[in-house]
């Protein structure tokens, strides 16, 4: 395991770094099925790249996905069980310590993803199995409270390829005045109003938007100006783009992630949008690369650039550091995490060499240390 750049690596890359760079904990949530025991977690220099192991901070069944609350005092995670839970963790801000707060039912089967609204006072996950989702109130603690709110979702596939409710992605508006759930197994985006003082949350009118038939939209992405919404499609291999109007959404775009040839073969997974929001990265499982595309900030339009290696098997999940310096994929199962470093004026990404092995790795969250 390489922890280090060289000097020929370091003088590749001339982009400077902003002011920004700093020292964070890398956490990654785990399938437990094989050798993984949880969530495992690494130091990480902004500054240069450099990641150091800090093995298993948390023991956990199936935390297939992370989210660090916006003040960075809890980090939540999912089980990927039939009888699936949410689960809150306390962080120590010295050493990204974690310990453990409290566990509720998830609503359904196998959740998939958790995400704290930007006002870090509601926590909403979705379950794929059951096509269900459950928001939960925050206590002052971290602490998740019961279930406010749990939502089936029902209705027939538009393809005979789709198995019926199965819901994959969350995303909150920047106004937080809206929700948007992607249910892959209906091929449908769903919105709602959201209110997280209260709190509420009420289907929009209408409640849904169809993508089209066996897409399987799977996870979401705001632009940075909040004007569009983009949703890989797990199935086809695409990214539908969308404008947003008062919760209501309409399809501008659908653009494919591999050459026509590689769709047979491939799947989406994680997508994430650049801080300047120049450009959009998906994950291609089976594929095994990073598609990167740019973003026309008037249109919101994609462009695709290139594909780029993910540098092992099954990307499961992509994020790039809070610095916008570093790009991550992590291989499900290629057993690793991988570094790229982020050309910030074209937004190309290049392998560093530092690969860090954990395995089948899920999702990934960062946390500045102090």
């Amino acid at each position: 395991m390489r922890l280090k750049h060289g000097a020929l690596i370091s003088l590749m890359f001339l982009t400077p770094m902003p002011a920004l760079a700093a020292h964070y904990i890398l956490y990654a949530g785990s399938y437990t099925a094989g050798t993984s025991r949880g969530i495992y977690a690494w130091k990480f220099d902004s500054k240069d790249g450099s990641l150091s192991p800090l093995g298993l901070v948390a023991e956990a069944p199936q935390p297939a996905h992370v989210w660090i609350a916006p003040n960075g005092k809890t980090l939540y995670a999912v089980s990927w069980e039939t009888n699936g839970g949410v689960s809150a963790w306390h962080i120590d801000s010295q050493t990204g310590a974690l310990r453990f707060l409290n566990k509720t039912s998830a609503h359904g089967a196998q959740p998939n993803q958790v995400v704290v609204d930007p006002s870090g006072r509601v926590a909403v996950t979705v379950n794929y199995t059951s096509g269900s989702l459950a928001a939960y109130k925050l206590e002052p603690d971290g602490k998740l409270g019961e279930a406010f709110y749990v939502d089936q979702h029902t209705g027939k596939p538009l393809s005979p390829k789709q198995p019926g409710p199965k819901q994959h992605g969350i995303q909150f508006s920047k106004d937080n005045m809206f929700m948007f759930i992607a249910d892959l197994g209906l091929d449908r985006v769903y919105s709602y109003h959201f209110d997280a003082a209260v709190p509420s949350i009420t289907p929009a009118d209408p409640p849904y938007v169809n993508t089209h038939a066996g897409a399987g939209p799977r996870r979401i992405q705001m632009s940075p100006d909040g004007k569009f919404l983009y949703v890989d499609h797990e199935t086809d291999s695409e990214v539908g783009v969308y404008t947003i109007e008062d919760g209501k959404l309409t399809e501008i775009q659908t653009i494919a992630t591999v050459p026509e040839e590689a769709k047979a073969k491939n799947t989406t997974a994680e997508l994430v949008i650049s801080a300047d929001g120049k450009n959009l990265y998906v994950g291609n499982r089976g594929h095994d690369s990073v598609a990167v595309f740019a973003i026309d900030r008037q249109t919101g339009k994609l462009t695709l650039k290139e594909n780029v290696p993910s540098g092992g098997r099954t990307p499961r999940n992509v994020r790039i550091d809070p610095t916008g310096n570093w790009f991550f994929a992590a291989n499900e199962n290629g057993g690793n995490i991988t570094e790229f470093k982020i050309d910030r004026a074209s937004g190309h990404i290049t392998a560093t060499g530092v690969t860090v092995p954990i395995n089948t790795p899920g999702g990934m969250a960062f946390l500045k240390v102090k």
